[in-house]
């Protein structure tokens, strides 16, 4: 099983869990229970996808997920803010975390993405091996 709390994407991701349960604590009775909660479902959700994405040979499809949860964490901590449930600098607090979180997915999602750049073919190789090995010309 793959380790996945080392991923500093992991260690934000968290970071912005907390955050928004703290915040969520604070809505009114109308909301806590409604938005509150899909806002801490999604963002639980997106962690999970990272932890599976780490865990899988095949990154790209969870990565994606991933990416697309936080885009709904996203919009819903901004409807949060619109109906007076968190502060501007709340809002800027958590979206603080959720720029990284972004970047970083991102990053990550181009790595896995990127063909093996620089990875000769096999028969490439033997050809360079052998041409190593041959005595110097001149």
């Amino acid at each position: 099983m793959a380790q996945y709390d080392h991923l500093p994407v992991f260690k934000v991701s968290y970071d912005l869990l907390l955050a928004v349960y703290q915040s969520v604590s604070m809505f009114g009775k109308e909301f806590k229970y409604t938005l509150g909660e899909k806002l801490k479902n999604e963002t639980l959700e997106m962690i999970v996808c990272i932890y599976r994405a780490n865990s899988r040979f095949d990154k790209g499809q969870m990565i994606n997920e991933a990416k697309e949860r936080l885009e709904v964490v996203r919009l819903y901590v901004r409807l949060s803010k619109d109906l007076k449930q968190i502060t501007l600098k709340k809002l800027i607090f958590l979206n603080e975390f959720i720029e990284s979180i972004s970047k970083q997915l991102s990053g990550w999602e181009k790595a896995v993405n990127k063909p093996n750049v620089g990875v000769a073919p096999v028969t490439a190789v033997a050809s360079v091996q052998h041409q190593s090995n041959s005595p110097p010309h001149g």
